[in-house]
């Protein structure tokens, strides 16, 4: 069944219909070519969700007819914000599209030392246009109940800042052995001992450096702000693979 998001004003409960607007209306009549009566669902991003029959088409609008309302219950039980440094090319589209697959809440792009990407204001404002289209395709291809936020770059100063509430936060570092060596412990084993301990409902931050890695005073300047390293074996990931690697497992231990 067809997924879609709107905003709450387009609902109209006591009237038992929806208006769906924008780009979605182009969607539904020219290219699912939708019919009269035929189903689909839609959500308001905030975890209610609604199957519906299409009714009426006009040029600007559909409205459909509310035959169910829902509670989801899809998403992760902690919100985890994915902070990573901006890639190369368009590896971010690929990060984004996966990481809202996987369960992540926010993805804050963040500026670091090595980031060979350079975002000017009218830039950045164009490229989080994208990623938050991209965000909410993929919620809707998910089943998710919410559309996860794609923030405005940030430096890694202001990472840090936006970190501060978080509840558990941790950095996959290439180089994280050296820091967690000097116990019986493994790095693995201390690694998965630290994922243990993240509680269902604690808020979640995941720093990936970008190609080259963090230098060593951003790690510093990570764990000054609480940041855990972690390891993430053997194998060095790229930075479009150790976000994901490290959600995946997060979504394993935090799925219901």
């Amino acid at each position: 069944m067809y997924h879609f998001f709107v905003e709450p004003f387009q609902i109209h409960e006591e009237q038992e219909y929806i208006e769906i607007l924008g780009g979605d209306v182009n969607h539904i009549e020219n290219v699912l070519r939708m019919k009269q009566g035929e189903e689909l669902t839609v959500s308001d991003g905030f975890g209610s969700e609604y199957r519906c029959s299409a009714q009426e088409f006009l040029p600007e609008t559909v409205k459909v007819k509310i035959l169910e309302k829902s509670r989801v219950s899809s998403e992760l039980r902690s919100e985890i914000t994915l902070f990573q440094c901006l890639p190369k090319g368009d590896k971010m589209e690929l990060i984004i599209q996966k990481a809202v697959e996987l369960g992540a809440s926010r993805i804050v792009p963040v500026a670091s030392k090595r980031c060979v990407v350079r975002l000017d204001e009218k830039k950045a404002q164009s490229k989080v246009k994208r990623w938050q289209a991209i965000a909410e395709s993929a919620a809707k291809q998910s089943a998710r109940a919410v559309v996860p936020e794609v923030k405005l770059p940030v430096s890694y100063r202001e990472a840090m800042k936006l970190s501060e509430e978080l509840d558990v936060k941790l950095i996959p570092y290439e180089c994280a052995d050296e820091l967690l060596s000097g116990t019986e412990e493994t790095p693995m084993e201390r690694t998965r001992n630290r994922l243990k301990t993240i509680l269902p409902g604690q808020s979640i931050g995941i720093m990936i450096g970008p190609e080259g890695g963090l230098e060593k005073t951003e790690v510093e300047q990570s764990m000054e702000a609480g940041f855990a390293p972690v390891t993430l074996g053997k194998r060095i990931l790229r930075t479009e693979t150790a976000g994901l690697c490290i959600l995946s497992v997060l979504m394993f231990q935090l799925e219901e």
